[in-house]
């Protein structure tokens, strides 16, 4: 009869063990399978890609699975400088090469014969170059500053509540993600802007804040990439903010090796026109002194000649 009854309760533990296994909190595209219990995304060619449900998944893996999903024709739905080296991430998703931990590896090609470094967030940080280009290591961004903007509320944010109320939410809703590192607030009333400066000690390769960023952005302009579809809305007080917009700007621990290359066609165009501007006006001035020089000259030899 004991026998019977410990099959029972292990046939019952194994039967609840396969429906938990059922979804991915972390990433709502996986699929989960077992026992034992494993979850998988689909990425490149269609190959398997096994995830820790437990963590956010890294960011190279979410560019990956977003890239074989709009491959495929599936639903994405993607869509202040702190520092005088930050920058922002002006190429959008590509389909990445990752280390089997995770990491984005520091040369990227696309599958094309067109090359570029990347930093910790898989954001270029070069001008992009031939398959002759070389990328040293991956550089790690330490620092990353979220420019958010809320939509109106009735009632005034309490500034002074807010930087912890950013921090609880930031803690909550990205696996506990350490809220200390939550360096400074600051809030702009009139444009509805908070600034958020999240920042790591240099070296450090223990916290990783381009996750938590990336699970931001999708939060606030598409749709989020946990299953519970719930969005990041920290609470002040008894009032909720609503985000309607997000920025991201990056700093690395090396500052990144762009040139002129890198510019688009219309700031080249400004740039190009200013300095015409420039040179213009200098000519300008040259030749109004020259013309002035001459006067002088005549009228001192008129005065001459009468004496």
């Amino acid at each position: 009869m004991k026998i019977w009854i410990v099959l029972v309760l292990a046939a019952f533990a194994a039967g609840a063990s396969a429906q938990n296994c059922g979804s991915c909190e972390t990433l709502k595209w996986a699929t989960c399978d077992g026992p034992p219990c494993v979850c998988e995304i689909l990425v490149g060619s269609g190959e398997k890609q096994k995830l820790d449900c437990t963590k956010l998944i890294p960011k190279c893996y979410l560019m990956k699975a977003e890239m074989y999903r709009a491959k495929k024709g599936l639903s994405t739905r993607t869509g202040g400088k702190p520092h005088e080296t930050a920058f922002v991430d002006n190429d959008g998703i590509y389909d990445p090469v990752c280390e089997n931990d995770g990491k984005f590896r520091a040369k990227q090609c696309n599958n094309t014969e067109e090359c570029w470094c990347v930093n910790s967030a898989g954001v270029r940080r070069t001008d992009k170059g031939d398959t002759t280009l070389v990328c040293d290591k991956l550089v790690e961004t330490y620092w990353v500053r979220l420019e958010l903007t809320h939509k109106k509320v009735d009632t005034p944010v309490d500034a002074k509540n807010l930087k912890t109320a950013i921090a609880d939410a930031i803690h909550k809703r990205y696996k506990n993600f350490n809220k200390d590192l939550v360096e400074a607030v600051e809030y702009d009333p009139e444009s509805r802007k908070i600034f958020v400066d999240v920042k790591k000690p240099k070296g450090n390769r223990q916290h990783d804040l381009t996750q938590m960023a990336y699970y931001m952005e999708k939060d606030v302009k598409v749709l989020p990439m946990f299953k519970n579809q719930d969005k990041f809305e920290p609470t002040v007080g008894n009032q909720k903010l609503e985000m309607e917009g997000i920025l991201v700007y990056y700093v690395d621990e090396e500052a990144p090796t762009f040139t002129m290359k890198h510019l688009s066609g219309g700031i080249i165009a400004v740039i190009v026109v200013v300095v015409l501007a420039v040179v213009a006006g200098l000519l300008v001035l040259f030749f109004a002194k020259r013309r002035e020089s001459q006067r002088y000259n005549k009228a001192q030899q008129r005065e001459m000649e009468a004496m």
